[in-house]
């Protein structure tokens, strides 16, 4: 009867790694999550600050007259102490910006460019940080294990996009 030589099987590369590993894998994915949401901030925040930090600013209505190539201009009418009234500013277009339609508006200091403000304006400018938010979960679920706050992160996010469409 011929020798046979039983080779022990190796592990699997998860279990060799063991701890090392798992630390590794939870710092990074953790890096990159949190890269992730820095991101959503700093893209939001561009637009947010002038609708959120709006004392002192210049406030007014817009009356949208032409949207053409992403942007839109109309006439200002001031309503806050000091501004005053332009002939033509220059709002980015958004899915809720209409032709004719009058929006209350923050104008970006030193420029002729507006921001909506109010509750459209608020949430439309944090849209960038319910993407974030949706981008990771997927990354908090499935690289860190962390089910329920991938869940908690998806469903954030899902919940500020979607009050910013319905608000628009």
């Amino acid at each position: 009867m011929p020798a046979t030589v039983h080779r022990r099987k190796s592990a699997p590369a998860a279990l060799r790694l063991g701890r090392v590993g798992r630390l590794g894998q939870f710092v990074v994915m953790g890096t990159v999550a949190a890269l992730i949401l820095i991101a959503g901030v700093w893209a939001s925040w561009g637009t947010a600050q002038h609708v959120m930090l709006s004392k002192g600013r210049e406030q007014g209505t817009m009356t949208v007259s032409v949207c053409q190539d992403g942007v839109c201009t109309g006439s200002y009418r001031p309503v806050s102490v000091g501004s005053t009234a332009r002939g033509r500013v220059v709002l980015d277009q958004s899915v809720g910006v209409v032709e004719g339609d009058t929006y209350t508006v923050v104008v970006k200091p030193g420029s002729r460019d507006v921001v909506r403000s109010g509750p459209a304006g608020f949430l439309y400018a944090w849209v960038p940080l319910g993407g974030a938010l949706l981008l990771a979960s997927v990354v908090v679920a499935g690289g860190l294990g962390l089910t329920r706050t991938g869940w908690a992160l998806a469903g954030s996010g899902l919940a500020l996009v979607t009050a910013a469409w319905v608000a628009l």
